[in-house]
């Protein structure tokens, strides 16, 4: 247990299964967890998932999320990759069903977005990527209007999940409905 935090782990089959199969592996997840409140933390296709989650009607357990790298608005590098020949099981069914479009969410969940804007990886080569991006999601694929907050850390796409900074904004996310700004005190 960290920051006050008990951490379990989902795994879900990207590839194989499709977005409502693996939300809906998701919702039995949250549902068997034995806590009031489960806070969902999600990098990448995961924040979709949990986008997907929180878009549905009944809720167990409900706290507050956060997404990390997560293609709010469409993912430019898998669209490019899954039009190209025999490359679309690559990108896996759960990404290509994702619209691009955030389904209407529950009232009342405190989401938050961190984007990174280091830029490395295969994503500004041989894709395009937008800048700033971090090296697989361009900053505005992460935009959500329904985020209650956001901000961008100078951290590549895979750093994320190793990141010191990140890892305390999620803390402080969780803990309070808000990400340590500029000039906000250190918890």
């Amino acid at each position: 247990m960290r920051c006050g935090f008990r951490v379990e782990t989902f795994s879900y089959p990207s590839v194989r299964r499709g977005l409502a199969a693996n939300t809906d592996r998701l919702a039995h997840f949250v549902a068997a967890r034995d806590a009031e409140t489960v806070h969902l933390v999600g990098h990448s296709l995961g924040g979709l998932l949990i986008l997907n989650l929180l878009s549905r009607p009944a809720l167990p357990h409900r706290g507050r999320a956060v997404l990390m790298g997560t293609p709010c608005r469409g993912s430019h590098c898998a669209a490019t990759l899954a039009g190209l020949p025999g490359c679309a099981r690559i990108v896996g069914h759960s990404l290509r069903e994702w619209q691009g479009v955030t389904p209407p969410l529950a009232a009342g969940v405190e989401i938050g977005v961190i984007a990174g804007d280091r830029g490395v990886g295969t994503g500004p080569l041989l894709f395009g990527l937008p800048k700033p991006n971090d090296g697989i999601v361009a900053v505005a694929e992460t935009q959500l209007a329904a985020a209650t907050d956001s901000l961008t850390l100078h951290v590549a796409h895979s750093e994320m999940l190793f990141s010191k900074a990140c890892a305390r904004q999620v803390a402080a996310f969780l803990a309070t409905g808000r990400f340590l700004h500029e000039g906000d005190e250190r918890p």
